[in-house]
């Protein structure tokens, strides 16, 4: 059984009739000749895969991959993650529909929701250990980020601290090397957010995820965001390698 057939078994796509070269076309492109690009996993391929559709707003191709990331290893407890993680990269009027149409298939598939709670912290030291992940992720420079800035802008950097690290970095579910690759591709995918993409690959660099694999999820990445993004993430990664 071949990565296509693993992915969609027994699937039969309606643009096989109406579109037949392109789909053709299309197929080989994404499920032979990427995916047989590199060595990276299939699981880690997939995780990549979903955050990037949600970071391009690609609803519909995200329900087609779903399934798919679930017949390579992606645990459902790992999809609700890295869908939490989206709304602070995209904000909840991105994210919804991602939510609604997860619980949707997870529903279909019999599986009881809610989950099991990942959440590791309360309301009252969500600001510390928010402060702890961004420590472990970018370094000591970040120690007092949430009182530091303007006066009048300080708020918003408290936010990124107990909201952005301390709500949704701190969850179990995903460890920090995946949810940072997942950041990378949130950024990458939505565009226009270069000066954070640097920032957050070298963060993933600092972690581990070097630079020849961020290349990897970037190239794997591709054919669902087009060129010019996959490009500008290129860029970004080399800036950051430097």
């Amino acid at each position: 059984m071949n990565k296509t057939e693993k992915a969609f078994p027994n699937h039969k796509s309606q643009f096989l009739k109406t579109d037949p070269e392109f789909t053709e076309r299309f197929d080989n492109f994404a499920f032979d000749e990427v995916v047989n690009q590199d060595d990276l996993d299939d699981k880690t391929r997939f995780i990549a895969i979903l955050s990037t559709l949600i970071g391009c707003q690609g609803i519909d191709e995200y329900i087609a991959m779903l399934g798919a990331a679930f017949n390579f290893g992606v645990t459902p407890v790992e999809v609700k993650e890295i869908v939490y993680q989206s709304v602070a990269y995209l904000g909840i009027g991105r994210a919804f529909p991602f939510l609604k149409a997860t619980n949707e298939i997870l529903t279909e598939r019999g599986i009881k929701l809610p989950l099991e709670g990942m959440a590791t912290t309360t309301t009252e030291n969500r600001l510390e250990e928010g402060e702890k992940a961004q420590i472990e992720i970018f370094g000591e420079g970040m120690r007092g980020f949430a009182n530091s800035g303007a006066e009048d802008t300080r708020h918003i950097n408290k936010w990124l601290v107990d909201n952005c690290f301390g709500d949704y970095y701190t969850r179990k579910g995903l460890d920090l090397k995946q949810r940072e690759m997942i950041t990378f591709c949130f950024l990458a995918a939505q565009g226009g957010c270069e000066p954070q993409l640097i920032a957050h690959a070298k963060a993933n660099i600092r972690l581990g995820n070097d630079k020849q694999f961020l290349i990897k999820v970037v190239s794997q990445c591709l054919p669902y965001i087009g060129y010019p993004r996959s490009l500008n993430a290129l860029r970004c990664v080399e800036e950051a390698a430097k």
